[in-house]
């Protein structure tokens, strides 16, 4: 067993703690190549992440950069150093601590360069950027541990294959460097640890005790949940009650707009002027940092917020989480959750709030899967190729390369073990010359071979513009809104929503309701305006799809007998639809066909996440009409899409043959704005647009601009550039989830219940509320504008003879 030096051990002492068995076992195992570290929130995994590194600068000197901490948020890392420094202080170690992140001034940054610190906190792509640097051997020499902290979050992004490309880097620079990975919630540890270790090497995972379940259950309520919607207005004076008998409460919302505007309601009925903050990623950074500050001080009541609060902060007495809307996520859940009694060994307590009716049913499988410690989580892909395209330039800024070295380090990274040779050099060619269709042009002939096989800058001026641009965030492109005649900012909203508004319309930002006066110099301004019903922004951040494995379990809770863990309402809701039609099943695709409102209506039951079941209703539309069935339109949720048009669809089985719906896929990307959206986003993240420039950034629109005529170029000359290579398998497992629809597919095997009724079922009647339905124009506009044209002939009288021949003008 290692012991700590004296003087750890009697801090711990002083305190009245004792070590925990899980960090006990990190000490034990400090050498370890690669080691995984599990352990609940409030378990002391952060300090056990660190313990080997304290004790090993409180025993020897050293000069230098000892540990690197990498965390996925600039917040994170500023309270770990806030909470590090208390036990360096205490114990008096001569270590100095660091963070470096977007925040930190340039003055700090080079001074860093010149004189690293013992422990330096930062973010993926503050790493990418020291690793461009020349003097990176320089900078990392005697690199002794590297932790990556909430490993589970990157793992699942973009960032978590650029910060594994950088760490392959420096494990160059330094072979003897140890990994430590630190994590609360893994559905997949096995992965997790193939995702951190140096391929091939193994790396030993650690599990904590789990500690005592959490106190979960679903906030009771008076008013039932509407059937449709997200707002979860009906609970708030519950939700005010449960605000009034705890310390702090974090109130979680899946999306930045319905956080605006269940704060905006919660406001409106704080009749007791409770204090109650809003934090999401879309305000100003000086407002999310009062209200973090409030947090720490206590003086909150309860705040807000999204996914900015999600990971592992430790801010202030939070007794109490409420998650509003349908979690989506089980694992996402877990997290957020651990953030209420950030202690060891104590329970964490949290309250869901359904939105809507059919949540509730949500809500009830994402109960039960916490309860059966059942995480879910959809497998990564390969290391994504525009990523690798971006880290060949970072390393060209640092100097001149081999291309055998640099794949075979690539190639040690968990999700870039198996990119093949010629993968490699097609990413190496494009960097170099930009690819066949645009070898022609300067700006994108970058590197050159040297005489000795090595490959380097072409121009070494271009590193400015390679380090501006380094980062896989893709932002929406937005504006600051200011209120007029002052210089202060409240945040910031995209780009496409200030250019519906026209002054005198009224948004939410910060809990305030505000007036939209004009736009100038790049600046949304407003006014205070405390009497309108507000717009809401609409604020991107991240859409939650229903995790597949909670959609299984709700699948399974339909084949029960009956439902007594759920209200009254909801089992009678979904007794009437067993009575009236039936309930999906897990291994069959339900439709149902019916009349309404003068359409023929259709209702695919095909349970694949929101983003599959949209992209579902374009394919299905688009070969009913292909079909002579005149679909005019389509919407979709989490769990089905209803399509109404003219005329009824009488035999399903060929929409859903998979090659047809492979075949519908290609027709419909091969002219679609998705392909030139996703088109754009690897195109920033690979190099072949900067969004950055000499001290400016392109506008949302000017780089959309750049990218449309690059990507209409490549389609004419080049249909296979790597970079439209790379657009298509970023489309199909981004944007458009193709990869659920044949997952659902290839589940239900051909096997389709397909019921005609003659009227709206109760499963069906919800989806007639949802909002977002996508209008069809087609054969079926053609057919409506006949029939009124014949429809006013009749009116006015006129005889078969005397009638013109009609002709529909498209």
């Amino acid at each position: 067993m290692t012991k700590l030096p004296d003087s750890i051990t009697n801090w711990f002492t002083h305190r009245g703690w004792s070590i925990h068995p899980h960090q006990q076992d990190m000490l034990d195992r400090a050498n370890a190549p690669a080691l995984l570290l599990i352990a609940p929130t409030g378990g002391g995994k952060t300090l056990a992440g660190f313990l080997p590194t304290l004790a090993e600068l409180g025993a020897d000197d050293h000069a230098g950069l000892h540990t690197l901490y990498v965390s996925p948020l600039k917040a994170l890392a500023a309270d770990i150093k806030r909470n590090l420094r208390t036990p360096v202080d205490e114990i008096g170690l001569p270590i100095r601590i660091e963070d470096r992140t977007g925040d930190t001034s340039q003055t700090q940054k080079k001074r860093q360069r010149a004189d690293p610190p013992h422990i330096l906190l930062t973010t993926p792509e503050s790493l990418a950027l020291l690793t461009s640097y020349e003097d990176a051997p320089r900078i990392f020499r005697g690199l002794k541990r590297v932790i990556v902290d909430e490993i589970h979050a990157l793992s699942e992004s973009k960032r978590g294959d650029q910060l594994m490309l950088a760490i392959a880097r420096l494990q160059t620079l330094c072979p003897g460097m140890r990994r430590v990975g630190l994590s609360a919630t893994v559905e997949d540890p096995a992965a997790i640890a193939r995702f951190l270790a140096r391929h091939p090497d193994p790396c030993e995972i650690l599990n904590a005790d789990p500690g005592p379940d959490p106190d979960i259950r679903m906030l009771k309520t008076e008013e039932a949940p509407p059937w449709a919607g997200g707002g979860a207005k009906y609970a708030i004076p519950a939700v005010i009650e449960q605000v009034k008998q705890h310390n702090t409460t974090l109130i979680f919302h899946n999306t930045r707009a319905q956080a605006e505007l269940f704060f905006h309601n919660l406001w409106l009925q704080n009749e007791d002027d409770l204090p109650i903050g809003i934090h999401h990623g879309s305000l100003d950074r000086a407002q999310r940092e009062r209200v973090e500050q409030a947090m720490v001080d206590g003086s909150l009541k309860a705040v807000v917020c999204t996914g900015s609060l999600d990971l592992g902060i430790d801010w202030g007495d939070v007794d109490l989480v409420i998650q509003i809307g349908a979690p989506k996520n089980v694992k996402r859940l877990v997290q957020r959750i651990g953030r209420a009694n950030h202690r060891y060994n104590a329970p964490s307590k949290a309250l869901l709030v359904p939105a809507n009716r059919f949540e509730i049913v949500e809500c009830r499988a994402a109960l039960q899967a916490v309860k059966d410690r059942d995480l879910d989580g959809d497998p990564r892909g390969r290391g994504p190729r525009d990523v690798l395209c971006q880290h060949i330039l970072i390393t060209a800024c640092a100097g001149p390369f081999d291309a055998d070295a640099l794949y075979r380090e690539v190639t040690t990274a968990g999700a870039y073990h198996d990119l093949t040779r010629a993968e490699f050099d097609a990413c190496l060619d494009f960097c170099a010359t930009g690819g066949y269709a645009l070898r022609a042009y300067d700006r994108w002939q970058r590197l050159l071979r040297r005489a000795d096989g090595q490959w380097q800058l072409r121009d070494p001026r271009a590193t400015r513009a390679i380090r501006m641009n380094i980062g896989t965030i893709q932002d929406t492109d937005t504006l600051k809104v200011r209120i007029r005649g002052r210089g202060k900012p409240l945040g910031e909203i995209e780009e496409g929503f200030a250019a519906t508004l026209t002054p005198g319309d009224t948004f939410l930002i910060g809990g305030q309701i505000v007036r939209y006066e004009g736009l100038r110099e790049m600046t949304v301004e407003v006014t205070r305006q405390a009497t309108d019903k507000p717009k809401i922004a609409t604020f991107m951040g991240t859409k939650f799809a229903t995790s597949t494995q909670l959609s299984q379990r709700i699948l399974r809770m339909f084949q029960q007998d009956s439902w007594p863990e759920l209200p009254q309402h909801t089992a009678d809701w979904l007794a009437l639809q067993r009575k009236v039609s039936q309930l999906p099943k897990p291994d069959r695709l339900l439709i149902e066909s019916f009349p309404h409102d003068g359409k023929a209506q259709t209702v695919v039951y095909g349970f694949a996440g929101r983003n599959a079941q949209q992209t579902l209703g374009l394919l299905l539309t688009q070969r009913m009409e292909e079909m002579g069935l005149a679909p005019m339109g389509f919407v979709s949720t989490d769990y089905a899409t209803l399509i109404w048009g003219l005329d009824p669809l009488t035999d399903p089985a060929p929409l859903f043959a998979q090659d047809n719906l492979r075949e519908g896929l290609e027709k419909w990307l091969a002219g679609n704005a998705v392909m030139k959206r996703t088109f754009k986003a690897s195109a920033v993240i690979a190099g072949l647009i900067e969004r950055n420039t000499m001290g400016k950034r392109k506008s949302g629109r000017q780089a959309t601009f750049s990218s449309d005529i690059l990507y209409d170029t490549l389609l004419k000359y080049d249909p296979d550039h790597l970079m439209m290579q790379i657009t298509r398998e970023e489309a199909l497992r981004g944007l458009i989830d193709f990869g659920r629809i044949e997952e659902m597919a290839a589940r239900i095997q051909g096997r389709i219940d397909h019921l005609h009724l003659d009227r709206v079922t109760p499963l069906s009647a919800p989806l007639f509320l949802e909002p977002g339905r996508v209008p069809v124009k087609g054969l079926a506009n053609e057919r409506l504008l006949a029939e009124e044209a014949e429809r006013l002939i009749d009116t006015a009288g006129l005889t078969t003879i005397d009638k013109p021949k009609w002709r529909v003008p498209f």
